[in-house]
């Protein structure tokens, strides 16, 4: 006893008590995917609340020389069996709503297991290990201490607590501000129960009724001319009337809620009280049509994409070892599992993170759990040391269900989703995402951390050649930018398959007429040579600024690949928008070849016999008004009435140069994350024709260092974000069109006498740093969707491994027999050497 006072009173000092703040990491190892149900359990420093496993506790305390920890060990085991309730079980009812573990949703397994939990503190170096309840004799000063300290660790929130979706309701709405405010117009309106048409037009479908002057009103028009008219939304733009209730979907129980000031759907408490000022009856209605969850619950259930996909329908065999681990699926977590296990299963992302893991891992900060590298190298070797692919712990001497069998046990990066999505508006959140969009997400967030280092990303990165033909005038602007991904459009009109897709969407549509079973899904079927036709034909560029006409034109844009990159990324575009202007799916199924050579998409640069445009910026501004910019206003209103801010609309208009609604839709995409993003235009300084806008503020340095990265020089970095109001996209566009200016400014200043360091620091070539070589490729991995949008459904790849195609979902690493690579939705290309 005296030995262990003495050991505990030398340590006291370095034991503290988390407060409100402290991040406790009590789940998962810092170094490694060790868990307290690890064998080694998991050691929580008491100073820090850092934890790690076995394997890192060691090497932590001699860099820091931080002595005691808590040390977890979880024991898993079968919950004794009840039998007393399985033989009457009901049937399982079907889902009424679009939720996870709650009345009328979908079901969740039920826990199989309890735990065991042994809590001890270890001292080191000695190990002296001394039990959670072995502290009796020690001063009571000490005892209060450390059992304080103790119990603060164990009932903190872990700082990557569980993730796991417990209950999940889809359709879960907040209450409107709107709802208890609402201003009812006294006009003497009286709604009929049925037999509504548009006040404005003849549609009698997609109709809102505004709650506040009682106006019936057509919804949106979609991006394909479809749907409404807009006039609801417009009715909104001019009176500021905020809610609309769709018709159709009253009863009793409620209705779609629509708020246009909140831009979403909303409940209204007080929706009784509104419709019964235009003498609407709620428990009179009824609905006439199918609601945008019962379509989504309907799709979810059906068979065909889903089960294809997931090979649901074959026997499949379980893989285990390195590079065949598992992701545990965090709560719609999907879309990052699927790109992280492609990713890793290309040489260069395994030789910048897990080749270099002990120096990655030495290097780390005072907390590596917030370093992008450390995390990123973790996560790389728990996916391919092989350590953590294992089967799914036994359920004893029970037989696994059908679905479970191939489970594994995996790993749940939740350091690393937590410090990826941190501060992002989207994932940081459980909500299903974009896979494209987490892939560019990752893909930027490399190229932040490998401003002086090796960077994997180089292995996707390509030009884009962009031909730019007034018809006007037949002259040429030539530009070049950088991509990572080829998105390739998808021609609805060139399927093979038109006449059986016209009779199937008559037989589906008298189906849900009468209210009957729908016919077996057909999907069109797009040749891959057509999407590839679509994206290399020249496509019409209306209302072009020329500047060999210094007026509008009509221009023709064609592009082109100004280099191939070792691995082709191609996403098929099969997302739209639909009813409520919610985004939707192409149900399309395209062959994709094994071997792909793009060769003839090879740019050719400017040829014999054609003339340039001038190199002139387009007028924004008119001479009597400097400060006022002149923007295309027919744009703006295009781009208003697909639902996006006015402010961000006119911003997208300026900052394109008032190139046309492509160009500006391309911007507010690329846009719609920022904080500013609906801000409205602000600018700094005069502006005359062809004058550069002064940005207000400097260049962040994460813009600098990431163009820098690319290749460029730190002088060519700044000037580009100055000349183009800090957008990181527009800089590097802005540096391949003054390559030429840039070339002489160096050359002037080797002529002034700068220093040999200097020229050789600032005389860096123009462009980023781009792998080229022949344009043929062989696949390599596809990711898939099922669903309807990227709003919902679920991710899982496909990679080919070792000669066989291997399907990972989640927790689940299978050998594929039927790889669906007619329904993928990105695909990965890898050159085929020379």
């Amino acid at each position: 006893m005296a030995e262990l006072s003495e050991a505990l009173l030398s340590v006291l000092p370095a034991i503290r008590v988390p407060k409100a703040g402290d991040r406790v990491h009590k789940e998962e190892c810092a170094f490694s995917f060790d868990t307290p149900e690890s064998d080694g359990g998991l050691y929580i420093c008491m100073n820090t609340f850092l934890g790690f496993g076995k394997q890192y506790v060691e090497k932590y305390y001699g860099k820091t020389g931080h002595r005691v920890y808590l040390h977890l060990k979880r024991t898993r085991k079968l919950k004794e069996e009840d039998n007393s309730t399985s033989a009457g079980d009901p049937p399982r009812k079907k889902p009424t709503r679009l939720a996870i573990g709650i009345e009328g949703g979908f079901d969740i397994p039920e826990e199989k297991f309890e735990y065991d939990e042994d809590v001890k503190i270890v001292i080191f170096p000695e190990h002296l290990e001394i039990p959670r309840d072995g502290l009796e004799g020690l001063p009571d000063m000490v005892q209060d201490r450390i059992a304080s300290a103790v119990e603060a660790i164990l009932t903190a929130d872990s700082a990557s607590r569980k993730q796991e979706v417990q209950a999940w309701d889809g359709e879960v709405r907040r209450v409107s501000k709107h709802a208890f405010s609402l201003n009812q117009l006294q006009n003497s309106i009286r709604i009929p129960p049925c037999g509504w048409k548009c006040n404005k037009c003849d549609m009698r479908e997609n109709l809102w009724l505004n709650m506040t002057d009682g106006s019936i009103l057509c919804g949106r028009r979609y991006f394909d001319g479809s749907g409404g008219n807009n006039h609801a939304v417009e009715h909104y733009r001019e009176t500021g009337y905020p809610l609309a209730v769709k018709l159709g979907t009253i009863t009793p129980d409620g209705a779609d809620v629509y708020s246009y000031d909140e831009d979403d759907m909303v409940l209204d408490p007080s929706l009784a009280e509104h419709l019964a000022h235009f003498g609407i009856d709620m428990l009179k209605m009824q609905k006439t049509d199918k609601t945008m969850t019962e379509l989504e619950i309907d799709m979810n259930q059906r068979i065909g994409e889903w089960e294809l996909i997931q090979e649901s329908g074959v026997q499949l065999k379980p893989l285990y070892g390195p590079g065949y681990t598992g992701i545990r699926n965090l709560g719609n977590s999907c879309y990052l599992n699927s790109v992280v296990q492609v990713l890793f299963s290309i040489p260069d992302f395994q030789r910048k993170y897990v080749d270099k893991l002990e120096k990655i891992f030495q290097s780390a900060p005072a907390d590596p759990t917030q370093d992008f590298s450390t995390q990123v190298a973790k996560l790389g070797h728990g996916l391919l040391s092989g350590e953590y692919s294992k089967p799914a712990s036994g359920d004893g001497e029970q037989q696994p269900d059908q679905n479970q069998k191939g489970m594994q046990d995996g790993i749940a990066p939740r350091m690393f989703k937590s410090l990826i999505g941190k501060g992002h508006p989207e994932f940081s959140t459980n909500r299903q995402q974009d896979a494209q969009e987490f892939f560019l997400h990752f893909i930027n967030m490399v190229e932040r951390n490998c401003r002086s280092s090796e960077n994997p990303n180089e292995v996707f990165r390509f030009l884009v050649e962009e031909k730019l033909k007034c018809l006007a005038t037949e002259k040429v602007k030539y530009t070049q930018r950088v991509d990572y991904i080829m998105q390739l459009p998808v021609p609805m009109d060139a399927a093979l398959n038109k006449d059986e897709l016209l009779e199937y969407e008559e037989r589906k549509r008298q189906a849900e007429e009468e209210k009957q079973p729908l016919p077996e899904l057909v999907r069109a079927k797009v040749p891959f040579s057509s999407c590839l036709e679509a994206y290399g034909a020249p496509e019409q560029v209306d209302d072009f600024w020329s500047t060999a006409l210094q007026a509008k034109s009509v221009a023709l844009k064609t592009t082109r690949f100004a280099s191939f990159p070792d691995y082709l990324v191609i996403q098929i575009k099969k997302f739209t928008f639909g009813l409520d202007w919610v985004p939707k799916k192409l149900d399309v199924s395209i062959e994709m070849p094994e071997e792909l050579d793009i060769s003839a998409l090879q740019g050719t640069g400017l040829q014999a016999g054609e003339e340039e445009m001038p190199d002139i910026a387009p007028p924004l501004v008119t001479p009597d008004e400097p400060k006022a910019p002149m923007l295309d206003e027919s744009v703006i209103i295009q781009l208003v009435e697909m639902g996006f801010p006015m402010d961000a609309c006119r911003k997208a208009v300026y900052y394109t140069g008032n190139s046309g609604a492509e160009a500006a839709m391309n911007w507010i995409m690329s846009h719609m994350d920022d904080p500013d993003f609906a801000n409205p235009l602000v600018l700094s300084g005069s502006s005359g024709p062809g004058s550069t806008i002064i940005c207000p503020d400097p260049p962040s340095e994460d813009s600098v260092a990431t163009i820098v990265s690319m290749g460029f020089s730190r002088d060519q970095a700044m000037k580009a974000l100055r000349a183009t109001s800090n957008s990181l996209e527009r800089a590097v566009d802005w540096i391949f069109s003054h390559i030429d200016d840039l070339d002489a400014e160096a050359a002037m200043d080797i002529s002034e006498g700068r220093s040999a360091a200097e020229s050789i620091s600032e005389s860096v070539p123009v462009g980023p740093k781009v792998r080229d070589g022949p344009g043929k490729y062989q696949l390599f991995a596809f990711i898939s969707h099922m669903g309807t949008s990227t709003m919902c459904g679920h991710y899982v790849c496909h990679i080919k491994k070792d000669g066989r195609w291997v399907i990972y979902n989640d927790q689940k690493v299978c050998a594929s027999e039927k790889p669906p690579k007619d329904l993928g939705y990105i695909y990965f290309y890898q050159r085929i050497p020379s």
